[in-house]
């Protein structure tokens, strides 16, 4: 077969319709100031975890919590410090430990098969 330069990816779309929006719910109805949060990237830039440990990013997790991406959220929580630094430069006031708490929490009872 001749090579034409180019080659097939797997397709990299994501379906919301099969996603998860439950950890996100949970966390608005505890967490008002997640609302708030506008993805600036400032809790990312700031955070002690992410300087020192690879694919540590705040604002991604945000992201993935929005997709509804629970198991990607997983594998990354549990990296977090709780330093307080990204909460202290929130220009929108989240109160992102307490987010990246009910996070945890939220997936420790979606995974126990428990109502959240």
């Amino acid at each position: 077969m001749p090579d034409w330069g180019y080659q097939i990816h797997k397709d990299r779309q994501i379906d919301f319709d099969r996603n998860d929006r439950r950890l996100a719910q949970y966390i608005r109805k505890y967490e008002p100031t997640f609302k708030l949060c506008i993805s600036c990237g400032a809790c990312t830039a700031t955070c002690s975890t992410g300087n020192l440990t690879e694919f540590y990013n705040i604002r991604r997790l945000n992201i993935l919590l929005m997709r509804g991406e629970i198991d990607e959220i997983w594998s990354q929580i549990s990296k977090c410090m709780f330093c307080g630094k990204c909460e202290l430069v929130c220009p929108r006031g989240v109160s992102t430990r307490k987010v990246i708490l009910l996070m945890k929490e939220g997936i420790q009872k979606i995974k126990e098969n428990e109502q959240i």
